[in-house]
């Protein structure tokens, strides 16, 4: 019988873990239903079954903890994903997953590092290194090698893509609009808006620049104090080795006898730990990509709403206008919920309101100008 010392303590972080391990088994299940090649069919079929096995473990956690389980409903982000995957293909949202995996991995090391109950303890590490071998299976299916539970690189990328097309279509949409409302001759708006998107996309392009240069120097600064740790605290940074290699699927032996065979060599043990705990890896380290990526994303958001003026006659284009760039902010409000999770329809829901406000102020400064 388990006693109250010995009872696993829940928290808010256990119904978000137990949510998304039964979003991952109906998104597997998904996609075993609609892929065409047998050899991935049956992984999505594994993946799902070892899903299953996850949400039995976190089962049995609450009920050991004496806390209810939460109410679940499927995320409407997992719904999308499955609804992408149906029209356009699992490949699609392959990337996506294999981030989720990776972030799994990171997610329930850090519970396994913090917790001080047994059963807690070892269902992380089970369900990590479950995770760990989920990643590996969506990378070799994917045609990718390394390790890929290390989030970063692509995800980085995607994330420059969506804010960086966000913040071209906002900023643009809320100048044209201005112009607009100034009333002034067609050809002063598309000049206008050409001028300001490309202003627009070398401001975001150079500010992603700078910003990578500084999360790069930040890396940097953490690498260095990693560094003394591992020679101020051995036998901590000793214990977090061991974690990692356990969750990789040792016995707690061996991950143990690893780590300290590991501490031996500083440089061995330092480059391990940048890797494993930091989660920093040099891919992440690309400033001038990053702006490349960020300044083109902009540029093409920013066309969106100045783009109808180069087709239409004036007054049709500002009705285009208007719609396909409530329409891309809502959409793209949709995808931003990809790497936020938030729910689909109010992160795109938002966005269309930012994208109307600042289309409605705009409009009325120009007019405003325009009559003063």
């Amino acid at each position: 019988m388990t006693t109250a010392e010995e009872r696993p303590v829940a928290d808010e972080t256990w119904d978000e873990h137990y949510r998304d391990e039964r979003d991952a088994s109906y998104l597997y299940g998904a996609l075993a239903a609609i892929e065409p090649d047998q050899e991935r069919r049956e992984l999505f079929q594994r993946l799902a079954v070892v899903e299953d096995r996850h949400v039995a473990r976190w089962r049995e956690l609450f009920h050991e903890s004496g806390r209810p389980l939460p109410a679940y409903r499927t995320a409407a982000r997992t719904r999308l994903l499955a609804w992408i995957a149906r029209r356009f293909g699992t490949n699609l949202v392959l990337p996506l997953m294999l981030a989720e995996e990776g972030r799994e991995v990171q997610a329930y090391l850090g519970l396994a590092r913090h917790s001080t109950n047994q059963s807690t303890h070892l269902a992380a590490i089970e369900i990590a290194s479950d995770s760990a071998v989920h990643a590996r299976e969506l990378s070799e299916a994917m045609g990718r090698e390394g390790e890929p539970w290390h989030v970063g690189g692509a995800g980085g990328y995607l994330r420059s893509v969506v804010y960086g097309f966000n913040d071209g279509l906002t900023a643009n949409f809320g100048l044209v609009a201005g112009i607009i409302g100034a009333n002034v001759a067609p050809h002063v708006v598309i000049i206008t808006g050409v001028a300001g998107a490309l202003a627009d996309a070398l401001s975001m392009g150079s500010s992603g620049y700078l910003a990578a240069k500084s999360e790069a120097e930040v890396q940097a600064h953490q690498i260095e104090m990693e560094r003394h740790e591992m020679r101020l605290m051995p036998d901590l940074e000793e214990e977090e080795l061991a974690v990692i290699y356990e969750a990789k699927g040792l016995t707690r032996e061996r991950a143990r006898e690893t780590a300290k065979a590991m501490m031996l060599d500083p440089a061995q043990a330092l480059d391990a730990m940048v890797r494993e705990e930091l989660n920093i890896h040099p891919a992440d380290l690309a400033p001038l990509k990053d702006g490349l990526v960020t300044g083109l994303a902009t540029a093409v958001g920013a066309c969106i709403p100045i783009a109808p003026f180069f087709v239409f006659d004036y007054w049709q284009a500002v009705w285009v206008s208007l719609a396909i760039s409530m329409l891309a902010h809502f959409a793209i409000g949709a995808a931003r919920s990809l790497l936020t999770g938030r729910g689909v329809w109010a992160s795109g829901r938002d966005m269309f309101i930012v994208g109307f406000g600042v289309a409605a102020v705009g409009y009325v400064i120009g007019e405003l100008i325009s009559r003063s």
